[in-house]
């Protein structure tokens, strides 16, 4: 069918309407005999039609992006949060589980206005570097370290994204930040800093009379290192002798274990990742020989070490949750000061005691956090 013509001319007043083929002209002769043609085709019509339908659907597909970044269409940003957990062991899901507790009571929940990518960085350095990297090529609005060599190797990938430690004994040490008070930078968090001396005066009233102090840690570990100097300063002050035995990777614990337990009155293992991960096989030890083992973490009693002064990770984790909270909402972690934890409690397992037929003093007793529970 060929395309039709349609013409509406207005002379002095009056409307003219003229139809015709695509070859028809139209002529009027109160127009001085000069002919108007104008053609309108279908098929340019069809052109102009999918144009607009084009344009339309651009601006539907741009308004389905912009919701899909915003939670629940309330026009809020959905952060990408990368969580990276040196390894899997209580104490540490502990920590994660209540950071995600804490940003949830801050307002920002998984699934929801943010969304946290967990990785298991199995202690092993080169899993952890690959897995920051990934943040980081992710565009990550923040990356959360649990423990000081996720921290560690977070901040050797990037300078810019926020980071926020849990768990990290001595940040200044570890060369994560400048100072507690004033980190600097793109870092701040947590610190489980608890000091070998405050756990050495425990001992001395649950186990008095020892002389020699077996330090039992991982030589990886920075804030391990750092514990066990202040341990030896302690000693040096108080007249003890410390024995150290420091292993590289969690198949090294027993000997290691046997070596302090032929040589030390006691043993003592600061905030040790690779330790805490073989705490079966270090009791084992220890309790066979009859050698109290001292630990500093909660978890580490849990699992089989006499008794400890030490913080609780629960608490721990949430305050690192609400820090990850200030960033999102727009402070700047160089000025947020390192949180150290004021609340602290005995932790004592009776087991473990009876084991070693050693008598808990019962002032030591009414205020510990007893396990089993």
């Amino acid at each position: 069918m060929a395309p039709q013509v349609y013409l509406s001319l207005k002379i002095q007043g009056q409307v003219f309407c003229f139809s015709g083929s695509a070859a028809e002209k139209c002529r009027d002769t109160s127009i001085k005999n000069q002919y108007i043609l104008i053609e309108q085709g279908e098929r340019k019509m069809k052109r102009g039609m999918k144009k607009v339908f084009a344009v339309m659907m651009i601006l539907v597909m741009t308004a389905a992006l912009l919701a899909g970044c915003s939670a629940d269409g309330k026009g809020e940003d959905v952060f990408k949060v990368g969580l990276v957990q040196l390894m899997e062991h209580p104490s540490l899901n502990t920590i994660r589980e209540s950071i995600i507790a804490g940003l949830e009571e801050e307002g920002f929940v998984d699934g929801e206005n943010m969304e946290i990518d967990y990785q298991n960085g199995q202690n092993d350095m080169t899993i952890i570097k690959s897995i920051v990297q990934t943040f980081v090529a992710n565009e990550c609005d923040i990356i959360i370290a649990i423990a000081t060599p996720a921290a560690q190797a977070a901040l050797g990938e990037t300078s810019e994204i926020p980071i926020i430690f849990a768990a990290v004994t001595d940040p200044v040490d570890a060369g994560l930040v400048d100072d507690f008070n004033v980190p600097g930078g793109n870092v701040t968090g947590t610190s489980d800093e608890v000091s070998a001396e405050m756990i050495m005066e425990l001992a001395k009233q649950i186990t008095p009379g020892f002389k020699t102090i077996g330090a039992l840690y991982s030589s990886g570990e920075d804030n391990s290192a750092s514990v066990i100097a202040g341990l030896k300063e302690y000693a040096e002050t108080n007249g003890f002798e410390v024995i150290e035995s420091a292993v590289t990777n969690s198949g090294e614990v027993q000997q290691a274990a046997q070596y302090l337990a032929d040589k030390a009155d006691i043993v003592y293992s600061p905030i040790d990742n690779t330790v805490a991960s073989a705490m079966s096989v270090a009791t084992d030890v220890f309790n066979t020989a009859g050698i109290p083992f001292y630990v500093s973490a909660d978890s580490m009693v849990m699992d089989g070490g006499l008794a400890t002064y030490g913080i609780d990770y629960t608490v721990l984790g949430k305050e690192t949750g609400y820090m990850v909270a200030q960033v999102l909402n727009g402070e700047d972690p160089a000025a947020i000061p390192v949180k150290k934890m004021s609340d602290m409690s005995i932790y004592v397992n009776t087991e473990t005691a009876e084991a070693l037929q050693i008598e808990i003093p019962a002032e030591i007793l009414d205020k510990a956090v007893v396990f089993p529970e």
